[in-house]
């Protein structure tokens, strides 16, 4: 501020022991939404009449997490930025980051109010009266990683885009001075939601200007998914599949840049060809993965309605004979694991993947989060 003095936001933010300039909060001048700014009209429109195509099967999943009353409505777009969108918000929010980290990795994460926080929670655990504690927390970022995980869906059959991923959801309840919001212009899309209590509810969800610039492109047709191509060079190499470069990039985009020049710019044509001809080459790779011949690909359908058994274990110790034979009702047995550390899952007795426990009504699941490759099982099973 001119005067020297801190603002309200800036002095909760203090209090909660955030810095909202610090990574990822973005800052500039106040101002308000603006579906025109900090991106084109074009690519705010893309992302809306995305999210309004999964809106239902969004409603549907939330439902099936709560109960049928449960539902989403009326997605809307704007461009804006941190200081206009604060201006939105109630004091306290509860934030679920999310960000996508690959297929078009970038910032990415939805807000909701104290209330809205408070009455999925309950919906979830089935008890009323319910605090915004470690558990409430962990329950709502189950549900918006359910969420995401339909827009994923969407989005690779789209896009072609096969490896669109995101990070296991962060959430805290904050002053929303201390929410990490992304730098300069971003889009935000506001949802109604409707959670059968007769109170009006909103849903946020932001995207940082990389994700939604990467995500328009894809869908109108750009589909460059991982690369930041420059607009004017897009179109070079021939048209590849969504989410990767064309096949004949290294030719004819690299021939034509050295024999030609760039598109529109003599001036570099003749730099380049001063300096030359070139003949790039694609650097080919061997395949360090073992690869199924045709006959054992065959087979493998001989064997698929064969049971193995899973197990999930939460860790492991070491006794004594003594000491197992002392135990009781009520001891207590210190496991391998920290709390909230991956849980193991075997196939039998084999690790194959790693995961975190939820629970599914009155039954204990396991939500996979990470596959063990296989060279570490062939290291494990050896």
């Amino acid at each position: 501020m001119s005067d020297g003095a801190l603002s309200q936001d800036e002095i909760d933010a203090l209090l909660a022991g955030v810095d909202p300039v610090g990574p990822g909060a973005g800052g500039g001048a106040a101002a308000s939404p603006d579906p025109g700014s900090g991106g084109s009209g074009d690519d705010r429109m893309a992302v809306q009449d995305f999210l309004a195509s999964t809106v239902d099967a969004l409603s549907s999943n939330l439902s099936m997490m709560t109960n049928p009353e449960v539902s989403l409505k009326n997605p809307k777009v704007v461009s804006t930025n941190r200081d206009a969108f604060l201006q939105n918000l109630p004091g306290m929010v509860t934030v679920t980051r999310i960000n996508f980290s690959s297929g078009f990795p970038g910032e990415h994460l939805f807000l909701m109010s104290e209330d809205t926080a408070k009455g999925i929670a309950s919906l979830m655990n089935k008890e009323e009266n319910i605090t915004l504690d470690e558990m409430a927390m962990s329950v709502i970022g189950e549900a918006v990683s359910t969420m995401v995980g339909t827009q994923i869906t969407s989005l690779t059959g789209k896009t072609g885009n096969k490896s669109i991923a995101a990070i296991p959801p962060e959430t805290a309840n904050i002053p929303k001075a201390a929410a990490a919001l992304p730098g300069g212009n971003f889009l935000a899309a506001s949802y109604d939601l409707n959670l059968g209590d007769g109170k009006s509810h909103q849903l946020w969800e932001i995207f940082g200007a990389g994700v939604s610039g990467d995500i328009a492109g894809a869908l109108l047709g750009g589909g460059m998914g991982d690369f930041n191509i420059p607009p004017g060079m897009q179109g070079m190499g021939g048209g590849g599949p969504a989410g990767g470069m064309a096949p004949n990039m290294g030719g004819s985009m690299m021939g034509g840049m050295m024999g030609g020049g760039f598109a529109g710019n003599p001036g570099m044509g003749g730099m380049m060809q001063g300096m030359g001809p070139s003949n790039v080459q694609s650097v080919q790779y061997p395949s360090l993965m073992p690869q199924a011949g045709p006959q054992e690909q065959g087979n493998i359908g001989l064997i698929m309605d064969v049971y193995m058994e899973m197990t999930v274990e939460l860790g492991r110790t070491r006794k004594l004979i003594k000491e197992i034979l002392s135990m009781g009702e009520g001891t207590i047995i210190e496991l391998d694991k920290l709390a909230g550390e991956p849980v193991d899952i075997l196939v039998n007795h084999k690790l194959i993947a790693k995961g975190e426990v939820v629970v599914i009504d009155e039954n204990f699941g396991v939500r996979v989060t990470e596959i063990v490759s296989p060279m570490e099982r062939m290291t494990d099973i050896g």
